[in-house]
């Protein structure tokens, strides 16, 4: 199944941010970076922050957690974000978007990972507001799937360091989409082993198993079909914050998602077309059951028929004086069963 975190309804973004399971402090990391340079730190005074903001370098800086609301007040004014992204960025039930606000743009992804102890999808909402040259990022807990992205960052390893923040952008989100593809492969095993089940031993369990199974494929389908609006959105949008040089990445990770998609929806089939293989086959063993009972009743009836009749006890039966009657009427008996027996044999019946 899918874990999701769930606010309570009624209850305004930032009060529902804070009543969560723990009051953890928000993480703030900072990675400032160019051709030349690099510096990674952790801050605890989101004060430092504002240093960056009209630095010639590429900031990236990345809050893990949402429950230090006077941080997050802070950074809006810092960086002059609208109050509704704010609490966007705390309401993590989001669709994924994509929204223009001129000098910034908000963008809101589903991350996915599998818990692989409880066997279990669990998604994340990731935020992210993309300036000139900053990019902020909002996530619910520590970690993710960027470590790749920040390693080749510290090495200097292929074109990141060389390009701006609009590239940075678009690597976070290429990681997201390509992290798909590994929780698709999971369901995709998952799937396997139920099919196995269900063509030898289908249970009650194996059909719990299948409705599990689709809704965490609609589930997915709410996360990944907003993707294709999203980035496409970045590719059309006439924001300064988005080079043109950066658009054919972008058609790439929107290939990508599409790719996903069509995964989705082909699991989503496969899932469906299993809950109709499970009633078949519920229905075949029944049908099997009823077939042999049908057989056992078939061999007794003439049998019942024969016992009924000298069970009568008339007193001018002729045959109830006999001296071999009984044993006339169990062989007679045995001769109707076997001949029975055989003619079903005979028709491939059992």
């Amino acid at each position: 199944m899918i874990k999701r975190k769930r606010r309570r309804l009624g209850v305004a973004p930032k009060i529902a941010a804070s009543s969560g399971i723990s009051a953890k402090e928000s993480k703030v990391t900072i990675i400032d970076y160019n051709e030349k340079e690099f510096h990674e730190k952790e801050i605890k005074n989101i004060g430092e922050c504002c240093i960056f903001k009209d630095a010639p370098t590429v900031t990236w800086i990345n809050i893990d957690g949402l429950t230090q609301h006077e941080l997050l007040e802070k950074l809006t004014r810092d960086y002059g974000l609208h109050p509704l992204v704010v609490e966007d960025i705390l309401n993590t039930d989001q669709r994924p978007k994509m929204e223009d606000f001129g000098s910034y743009i908000y963008m809101v992804m589903k991350m996915l990972s599998y818990n692989q102890a409880e066997a279990e999808v669990e998604i994340e909402q990731v935020s992210m507001i993309l300036g000139n040259n900053f990019l902020i990022s909002f996530q619910e807990k520590e970690g993710d799937v960027f470590d790749s992205i920040r390693e080749r960052i510290r090495t200097a390893k292929g074109r990141i360091r060389k390009s701006g923040v609009d590239y940075l952008v678009y690597t976070l989100i290429d990681a997201v989409i390509d992290n798909y593809f590994l929780i698709l492969e999971k369901i995709g095993e998952k799937i396997e082993v139920l099919e196995e089940e269900l063509i030898n031993t289908p249970t009650q369990e194996t059909m719990r198993n299948i409705h599990s199974l689709k809704r965490e494929m609609i589930f997915l389908r709410k996360s990944v079909w907003p993707m294709r609006e999203l980035i496409n959105g970045l590719q059309k949008s006439e924001s300064s914050v988005i080079k043109k040089s950066t658009g054919i990445f972008l058609r790439d990770v929107y290939d990508h998602t599409i790719q996903v998609i069509d995964t989705v929806e082909s699991l989503r089939d496969m899932a469906s077309g299993m809950l109709d293989i499970y009633l078949s086959s519920i229905s075949n063993r029944m049908n099997e059951v009823m077939k042999v009972l049908t057989i056992f009743a078939a061999i007794f009836i003439p049998l019942t028929f024969i016992a009924g009749v000298y069970g009568m006890n008339f007193k001018f039966m002729p045959e109830l004086e006999w001296k071999y009657g009984y044993f006339v009427a169990l062989s007679l008996m045995a001769a109707v069963g076997i001949t029975l027996v055989l003619f079903f044999k005979r028709k491939k019946w059992f």
